[in-house]
């Protein structure tokens, strides 16, 4: 019997759903990981950053697009399978099958090593390292499964299997990727966090413009304009989505107000650069005005108008002479 010959389509074919594929895996694998982070935050580690400006967004596309792709290119390589039986010996084929296999058993190998290791030493097993490890050894069980199955041509004896796999990977993905928007919310309201994190930025440079002011001139500025100077190049910033000024009042000689308008409560501390829920923000003292906001003493903040009430301690900033 003569020995099948690669073709370029062959090699192609191939060289295109292995990649597609382990970059899929690679990027669910990562995306689940980052939900753990988010459901199960490190409370030694915890700061606030924007998830869709990190890795989560990247993540998400990649499955979009790749995964798809995988699905199709395999498609084509097993139908041509079946037109031709001796596609199933060119060497691009056993090479793939037997490199996945490989690299599916390695990370079962390893993913076990390292609970052990991390038993063994005597630390805590917490639940998200179990999760993560659990989530490690499953994709990878699925996948060596899945090709040592089509190895053995099982996938083609039973082709209406193959295709309800191939669905139930789809949806798979599909219900990660849905999870995202439940778990770390939406692109747009992440930009409305983003939105209220550049308002607080803008009142601490404010705050500590108008204490410059106080220093050098031993009196509170009457407006925010007074604020601004063409020689060091500061000017006062505007509210960054109606680009409305800020609101700033004086209420004795060394304490002020400032005020801004904010979509949403303030984010607690999240972890691994994840969202946690909003947690309302009570501050250490504060209360009520005419207009019902709450005055408060910290940047924490609700949804809607806030105002931060500073008074000027003439021992912690002197007056320049």
């Amino acid at each position: 019997m003569e020995k099948a010959k690669t073709t370029p389509k062959d090699f192609f074919l191939w060289a295109g759903a292995m990649v597609a594929f382990y970059w899929s895996v690679v990027a669910l694998v990562s995306l689940i990981f980052s939900y753990l982070d988010n459901v199960f935050p490190d409370t030694a580690l915890m700061y606030y950053s924007d998830p869709y400006q990190g890795g989560i967004s990247y993540e998400m596309a990649s499955l979009i697009i790749l995964f798809p792709l995988f699905l199709v290119l395999f498609w084509l390589i097993h139908r041509d399978i079946r037109q031709d039986p001796t596609r199933r010996e060119v060497w691009v084929r056993r090479w793939a099958l037997m490199l996945t296999l490989f690299v599916a058993g390695f990370a079962m190998v390893v993913d076990l090593i390292v609970l052990l290791n991390t038993f063994l030493s005597g630390e805590m097993l917490g639940v998200r390292f179990l999760l993560k490890v659990l989530v490690v050894l499953l994709v990878s069980s699925a996948v060596f499964m899945h090709f040592i199955a089509d190895m053995w041509g099982y996938w083609q004896l039973y082709a209406g299997r193959a295709a309800r796999v191939g669905w139930a990977a789809g949806v798979l993905v599909v219900i990660t990727i849905a999870a995202g928007f439940i778990i770390v919310g939406t692109p747009w309201q992440a930009r409305q966090y983003r939105l209220d994190e550049q308002r607080v930025s803008d009142l601490q440079q404010i705050q500590s413009e108008i204490v410059n002011y106080w220093q050098g001139k031993q009196v509170l500025p009457t407006s925010l304009g007074a604020l601004n100077d063409s020689i060091s190049g500061f000017y006062v910033p505007v509210d960054p989505q109606t680009k409305q000024s800020y609101t700033y009042s004086t209420s004795g000689k060394t304490s002020f107000k400032l005020c801004a308008d904010f979509n949403a409560t303030s984010q607690g501390s999240g972890a691994q650069g994840m969202y946690t829920q909003p947690v309302m923000a009570v501050p250490a003292s504060g209360v009520a005005t005419s207009k019902g906001q709450v005055v408060s003493t910290s940047w924490q903040h609700g949804a809607g108008e806030m105002c931060f009430v500073r008074t000027i301690d003439p021992q912690l900033y002197p007056p320049t002479k």
